[in-house]
């Protein structure tokens, strides 16, 4: 699983990050500030391209997660870039990502299969 924990801590720190971009801030806020939209906007295609990427096993072990609907996303957002509806970006910023991140957290703290149990 070491490439998948790799694309899941992409996505935990861009987690972090647009939790910390929209902290303290209202919707109106957000969208009146180019900076912060252009911010989260990067860090949500991080996660739709990670999520993309991890494994079928994976996806497969964890349907909790929306991993399609999570690349698809990413798409709408790096292809329509002219089209980008901020309230919808602002609602998965503030709602979806801090469920995400809470499931992905949750996946890096499942035991190691792969690891030995015991020494010697």
């Amino acid at each position: 699983m070491r490439r998948d924990e790799l694309y899941l801590a992409d996505i935990l720190e861009a987690c972090d990050d647009i939790a910390e971009f929209v902290r303290g801030l209202e919707q109106e806020t957000f969208v009146a500030n180019k900076l912060v939209r252009s911010a989260v906007l990067q860090r949500l295609t991080v996660i739709g391209e990670a999520a993309g990427r991890v494994s079928d096993e994976l996806k497969a072990t964890h349907e909790e997660i929306e991993w399609g609907p999570i690349a698809a996303f990413r798409n709408r957002l790096v292809h329509g870039y002219f089209s980008v509806e901020w309230p919808i970006v602002w609602e998965a910023a503030t709602q979806e990502v801090p469920a995400l991140r809470e499931q992905i957290v949750l996946i890096l703290n499942e035991p190691d299969e792969e690891a030995p149990t015991s020494i010697g």
